[in-house]
C-alpha cells in the first residue's frame, strides 16, 4: 500500500479493465459485422458476382488453383492433404467442438454428428447456428448448442472449421490428423 493509501497495483488494474473493454467492444463488432453478413447471404443482398469471380467459381470445386470460399469452395484435398485452412478448422474443431460432436465430426451421446449434419446445412445455416446457438426438444428432453458468438476461437476461424467439416462430410477427408499440403 502507498502512503496516499491507495494500491500499488491499481493503475495496472484500470489498463487490465480498459483492455477488456476494447476486447468487449472488438469481439461486439466482429459478431455484428458476422451477423450482416449473414443477413446479406440469406437475403441475397450480396450483389453481382464480377465476371472474373464467375469464371473462377467455374472451375471444379477442389481445384487447387481457387481460393478457398467458405460457401462454394470451402476447402482443398489432394492425395490426401489439405489446405491451411482446412488444417486449421481441424485444430479448432478439436479445441472447441469435439467435446460434444465426438472425435472427427463423428457425435456423441451428447450432440449430432456434424458430418451428416452439413449434407443438408449450407454454410449460412451452419453460421446462423455457430452464432446464435439452438435448442430442441427430443425424446430425451432438451438439447442446447451454447451460441459461440463471443469465443474468439471460433468467430474467427468459423470458415476453416466449416471447410474441415465440409471435406470431412463430402467423404473427402478421412478421420483423424490431416497432413498440409506444402506450400
Amino acid at each position: 500500500m502507498r502512503p496516499d493509501g491507495r494500491e500499488q497495483n491499481s493503475g495496472r488494474r484500470t489498463r487490465d479493465r480498459r483492455h477488456e473493454d476494447k476486447v468487449a467492444d472488438l469481439k461486439t463488432k466482429q459478431v455484428m459485422l458476422l451477423r450482416l453478413a449473414a443477413v446479406a447471404i440469406f437475403c441475397g443482398t450480396v450483389g453481382t458476382i464480377p465476371a472474373q469471380a464467375q469464371d473462377i467459381m467455374a472451375k471444379a470445386p477442389n481445384d487447387l488453383t481457387v481460393p478457398v470460399d467458405p460457401i462454394d469452395n470451402p476447402y482443398h484435398v489432394s492425395d490426401g492433404k489439405v489446405d491451411r485452412g482446412t488444417y486449421n478448422g481441424y485444430r479448432r474443431y478439436h479445441s472447441s467442438c469435439h467435446v460434444c460432436h465426438g472425435p472427427d465430426g463423428l457425435g456423441s451421446s451428447f450432440a449430432p454428428a456434424l458430418v451428416d449434419s452439413l449434407k443438408q446445412l449450407d454454410y449460412g445455416a451452419f453460421a446462423e447456428v455457430m452464432v446464435n446457438g439452438r435448442q430442441a426438444a427430443g425424446a430425451t428432453g432438451n438439447s442446447v448448442m451454447p451460441s459461440f458468438a463471443f469465443d474468439p476461437n471460433v468467430m474467427e476461424y468459423m470458415n476453416d472449421i466449416y471447410g474441415y467439416l465440409r471435406a470431412r462430410s463430402d467423404g473427402v477427408l478421412d478421420r483423424g490428423r490431416p497432413q498440409r499440403i506444402p506450400n
